[in-house]
């Protein structure tokens, strides 16, 4: 199969070396790694699912056995960014906590097979709410409690003991919050080809309003509703926590400023980031009931939460700006996605100016 930017997906590694472009998937050497590793026999039929905006996701059948497979893009990689490996740990860890994932079964750190690293999961019979709702999850009540799963989700993701054991070694979280802005203005320079002086305006903001950190936990980088599978029936069960790039330890507000401030709510101006649209319709409850709720459970005070929430919009808005250079740059031919964020990227910084105005 062929996408704008080359072949997708090939049979043998003999076809792979033919190509100017690596394809993202070579059928024969992932036979033999399943092979090795005891998953299914049989030929491998494979389909393309997600996103897509960043790391890779294919449903791979084999036989009577469906599996996942994680990849990140082509080579070259930016530095730190598209880790698999992390990534594979931190979801073994977890889940090990509790933590609904789904169970990765092969990691392959082999560049051999496919070019970069990838890690293989069980496949979930779930659904992912995004532009549509599930019939069984489809009224009013059901709708609010699909919410309120979410952020019970979260709460518990955070109650997760980060003194000990692998996650203990997983980041820092002192001076987390700090080091966020640093990295993120930093990564601005390198990502855009415009002038946007707000950015630094909102920067400026954050360094000098940076609060004290209240307590340290897992921090998922991208909850949102698009990143959780449901089971089909009611009531609402978060079945998995899905796409685990950014996930760290620190502050645990940051994950509820940026699933509150990506939130999609009926009467508010929309964003890039509002992936799952449908929370605009009536039933769904709002971005202050999720923090009342949030509050409610864990005692933490969010008085501050703006901060947070600013931070993520700002951070958001540095990696759709990266997503936009390279669209310019001729790096992503054929993506729908990134032509919006010539418009997007400034909503983004409009968005969080607004917060600290």
């Amino acid at each position: 199969m062929s996408t704008p930017d080359g072949i997708e997906v090939v049979a043998t590694r003999a076809d792979a070396v033919a190509l100017v472009r690596p394809p993202l998937l070579v059928l024969d050497a992932l036979e033999e790694f399943f092979d090795a590793e005891g998953l299914g026999s049989g030929a491998l039929s494979w389909e393309r699912i997600g996103e897509g905006h960043s790391n890779l996701t294919y449903l791979l059948r084999r036989n009577a056995r469906s599996f996942v497979l994680r990849r990140g893009p082509r080579p070259p990689l930016p530095k730190s960014t598209h880790d698999m490996m992390r990534e594979a740990r931190i979801q073994q860890l977890v889940g090990a906590a509790g933590i609904a994932v789904p169970q990765i079964v092969a990691v392959c750190a082999d560049e051999s097979v496919l070019g970069v690293p990838f890690y293989v999961m069980d496949y979930l019979d779930g659904v992912v709410i995004t532009n549509d709702v599930p019939p069984a999850l489809d009224t009013p009540a059901q709708r609010r409690e699909t919410v309120f799963a979410a952020v019970d989700t979260l709460i518990g993701l955070h109650r997760v003991d980060v003194t000990q054991g692998g996650l203990a070694q997983v980041g820092r979280p002192d001076g987390y919050l700090h080091r966020q802005v640093s990295l993120f203005s930093a990564l601005w320079e390198g990502a855009t080809l415009r002038s946007l002086p707000e950015v630094s305006a909102v920067a400026s903001w954050l360094v000098a309003n940076t609060p004290t950190s209240q307590r340290a936990s897992v921090v998922h980088g991208d909850f949102r509703l698009g990143n959780l599978m449901f089971e089909h029936s009611a009531p609402p069960r978060v079945l998995a926590v899905l796409d685990w790039e950014m996930a760290t330890v620190g502050d645990p507000l940051a994950d509820l400023g940026y699933f509150t401030a990506t939130y999609a709510q009926a009467g508010l101006v929309p964003t890039p980031l509002e992936l799952t649209t449908v929370t605009r319709l009536a039933g769904y409850p709002t971005r202050d009931e999720l923090a009342q709720r949030y509050a409610a459970a864990t005692g933490v005070d969010l008085s501050n939460l703006r901060w947070y929430q600013a931070l993520a919009l700002w951070k958001s808005a540095v990696f759709c700006e990266a997503i936009y250079t390279r669209w310019l740059n001729g790096e992503r031919p054929g993506d729908a996605y990134a032509p919006l964020l010539e418009q997007g990227v400034p909503r983004l910084i409009e968005a969080a100016a607004d917060l600290i105005g």
